[in-house]
Parts: structure tokens; sequence; C-alpha cells
């Protein structure tokens, strides 16, 4: 029986991406020593971006993501929105600020990120969030071209999917 289960959680896990997340080798993205693991979860949605004048030109400019996170289970665990924010299930909102950076293996997948919450909002799972990861990106890049004055405030929805990890402070 235990054998079955534990099976079916690394199914899981692998199913959603987040068995093993991969991190930069100098671990500048990784929470501080002692940082309980809340979450790790799955997320796949997309990275909005909006064509605007840009000094003499152009260019696609980041607006907001819109993603959903699965947790372990395959279950709904939150959605993802501008802030960055992150809501959980039972309603309580952790929202971020980027504290490290690291660039994709990829060119073309959105950088990797640690983030610290900043504040915090209703009561439940996200309420002791203190650090937030994005690892293993897919896609969400801005767009390559078709931004120009005849594309002036079009949208661009770039889907992407990541591998977002919660943790408590130590």
């Amino acid at each position: 029986m235990i054998n079955r289960l534990a099976a079916g959680v690394v199914g899981a896990l692998i199913w959603c991406g987040v068995a093993t997340p991969a991190e930069p080798e100098n671990g500048m993205l990784a929470p501080p020593a002692g940082a309980r693991l809340l979450l790790r979860s799955a997320g796949d949605g997309v990275q909005i971006y909006i064509c605007r004048a840009k000094g003499d030109g152009f260019a696609w400019v980041f607006q907001a993501p819109e993603a959903t996170l699965v947790d372990e289970t395959g279950r709904k665990a939150a959605k993802h929105f501008a802030g960055p924010s992150w809501e959980a299930e039972d309603g309580s909102i952790v929202v971020g600020d980027v504290a490290a950076k690291a660039d994709a293996p990829s060119g073309s997948d959105i950088p990797w990120l640690l983030l610290r919450a900043k504040s915090h909002s209703g009561s439940g799972r996200f309420t002791t969030v203190a650090f937030i990861q994005r690892l293993n990106t897919k896609g969400g890049a801005a767009p390559e071209g078709g931004c120009d004055v005849a594309h002036r405030n079009a949208e661009a929805r770039v889907h992407y999917s990541a591998t977002y990890v919660f943790y408590a402070a130590p």
C-alpha cells in the first residue's frame, strides 16, 4: 500500500513537473538556510506584454502574469497575477518583490527568480510565505517582433510554465 502511494505521489510530482526543481549552481536563488517548504507547485499560464513606444521605436513591455498553480496532487492550489501576487484557494494572498534573478538555460524562457514576500492579506496558506522561487521556466519571453507603430497598445499573451516553490521564514 505504501509503495503504491509513494509511486502515485512521485507520478504526480513528475506529471506536474515539480519533482526536483533545478537551480543555478551557485545557489543564488535559494531561500535562506532553514526556510521551511510550504508548497511546491507547477504553474501554467501566460505572460502578458503590451506594445509601447520606447525611445525612437517600439518594444513589448511586460504587464502581468496570469497563471494557475497546481500542487503535487494535481489540484488547483493558487492563481498568479500582477503584483507579482499569488492567491491561494483559501483567499490568502502574498505579494512578492524580486530578490535575485538568473537567466533561464534557454534564452526563449523567462528568467528564474527568488522573490521575498513584501505583503500579505487574508489568512490561510500564504499568510506565512516569506520567499517564492520561480524555477524551470519554459516560454514566456517577450515576442521577437510585431511591435511597431501599427501595433501600438497591442497585447501579446505568451504561454509559459514554471515551478513555483513557497517557503516560510527560517
